[in-house]
């Protein structure tokens, strides 16, 4: 009997009738398999959806609704397709990082490697008399130094305005800075006494820290090197007597062109300074040192926003002092008692108000106290380096 779908008379010879005798390479290409069919795009809605309104016949099957290659038909997304989902959203986190930081560039390379080096002179200043001795309230009281304030209270900044290109506030970050470059580098205990020097290093613009470190690892007389040129130390053999140093002096400002501004200082400092081995509490056992600073430091934007400055020059006068002693490595103060050690040269008067007469040479004469003394008629400019007398 004939099955619909025969050839009305029969199968023709030659070709088989049976279902096992047709080859299966014949139908291979035809044949779907399971995971074919889980990854068509297409799938056919069931009965009972097709009875629904406006019922489609066939739905669309994306890689995010499941069902792939290697996924079991669950609504969620298969192995490969979670791979290539992952994929996508790390390459595109990537991207937007990528892009954020470019444009926030959050890091700000450090400045520095522009900042001129520092052209220091040291003078020492050889007594004219005898040093005189005594308790520190008492050599304070008979000095000049009697009417100066105490310590820090010593440096007052000036009156404040804008410059053509930097507002009041720069100013005043600049006037500050300098004010603890001065209490730092003159008046740290710790400084003083040669044990330290980081309160000054954290305070310079990185482009000088290498010459700051030679100097203070092997200072030298040269104009560039002195350690008493970027500050105040004593020699070993001396301490300083009296914690209350006496100081006083002015701040002043100027805008050296549209991304520099300069701060010129100048101030007295007096210390009541005593030999390291001898008593601390004898009569006689102090006497009067003193060091005159004029320093000029200058900041560019950066240095106001990080604050710190650029030591452009010091010009320094310290004493009483043996001019035969080397001052770039530390001072040491001649002792109470002491006589004259150095005839000649001009008296230098580091308590005058003013410019101080500057010493063309490599020591120069104390001025007694309430002596006399005649003040050039212009500033003079410091001394070039080459000739420079210390640091």
């Amino acid at each position: 009997m004939a099955v619909p779908g025969d050839p009305p008379d029969g199968t023709p010879d030659g070709i088989g009738g049976g279902d096992d005798e047709l080859r299966p390479d014949e139908y291979r290409s035809v044949v779907f398999d399971e995971d074919f069919v889980r990854a068509a795009r297409l799938q056919e809605f069931s009965a009972q959806e097709r009875m629904g309104e406006h019922a489609r016949a066939v739905r669309s099957r994306s890689i995010w609704a499941g069902g792939g290659p290697a996924g079991p038909r669950t609504g969620t997304p298969g192995r490969g397709a979670r791979q290539g989902m992952l994929l996508v959203l790390l390459i595109a986190t990537a991207f937007a990082i990528a892009v954020y930081m470019g444009m926030r560039n959050p890091y700000v390379p450090p400045a520095g490697g522009n900042a001129e080096p520092l052209s220091s002179t040291v003078v020492p200043l050889a007594p004219a008399s005898t040093v005189p001795g005594g308790r520190p309230a008492d050599l304070y009281a008979n000095s000049p130094a009697a009417e100066y304030r105490v310590g820090a209270a010593g440096i007052t900044l000036p009156a404040v305005r804008r410059t053509h290109h930097f507002t009041e506030g720069q100013v005043v970050a600049a006037l500050s800075i300098a004010k603890d470059y001065l209490v730092q580098s003159s008046l740290d205990p710790d400084v003083l006494s040669g044990a330290a020097s980081r309160p000054v290093r954290v305070l310079l613009d990185p482009g000088q820290l290498a010459q700051f470190d030679e100097s203070v690892a092997a200072p030298s007389g040269d104009g560039r090197h002195a350690v008493t040129g970027w500050l105040v130390r004593f020699d070993p053999a001396t301490v300083v007597a009296d914690s209350r140093v006496r100081v006083s002096g002015t701040l002043a400002f100027q805008e050296l062109n549209p991304e520099v501004l300069e701060v010129s200082t100048d101030h007295t400092f007096v210390y009541a300074v005593r030999a390291a081995a001898g008593p601390p509490a004898t009569a006689d056992g102090a006497s009067l040192f003193t060091v005159r600073r004029e320093l000029r430091l200058r900041f560019d934007r950066e240095d106001l926003t990080a604050r710190r400055a650029e030591l452009s020059s010091a010009y320094v006068m310290a004493g009483p002092q043996d001019c035969a002693t080397e001052p770039a490595e530390g001072f040491r103060p001649l002792p109470a008692g002491a006589g004259p050690t150095t005839v000649g040269p001009p008296a230098s008067d580091p308590y005058a108000s003013g410019h101080p007469r500057r010493t063309a040479g490599l020591c120069g004469v104390l001025a007694p106290p309430g002596a006399p003394t005649t003040p050039p008629a212009q500033p003079p400019a410091p001394p070039p380096a080459s000739v420079s007398p210390v640091p």
